[in-house]
């Protein structure tokens, strides 16, 4: 009996946050009250990731492939959001990375530190 391979991954997209399900059990996720950065890395014409960051730089990975008009809706909720920058970025012809959208708030300041 054949059947379809399994994927290498799931995206699950809530209100809360972006998931990221691998094959060999590890996890990737991130709230979206956390994102301060959302990057496009375009490897070929076909292969297309959206990396959200938080900041400390971790983040979840998530390729065009998993998106849906879901997950592009709650990109928009993002303070400023352009997704027509986005959707140029997506299309590019060339590898690279662009960053497409970043925290319009600063970092939060360092705790007052008392020196001797």
């Amino acid at each position: 009996m054949h059947g379809n391979p399994m994927p290498d991954s799931y995206v699950y997209v809530t209100e809360e946050g972006v998931t990221r399900h691998y094959a060999d059990g590890s996890v990737e996720a991130l709230a979206w009250e956390d994102v301060v950065e959302v990057r496009v890395v375009t490897e070929t014409d076909s292969d297309v990731l959206y990396v959200l960051l938080d900041r400390e730089g971790e983040g979840c990975v998530v390729p065009r492939s998993a998106t849906d008009a879901t997950f592009l809706a709650r990109l928009r909720y993002l303070p400023d959001f352009d997704l027509d920058r986005l959707t140029l970025a997506s299309d590019a012809r060339h590898a690279g990375v662009v960053v497409v959208w970043r925290s319009p708030d600063p970092p939060s300041a360092l705790p007052d530190l008392e020196y001797d």
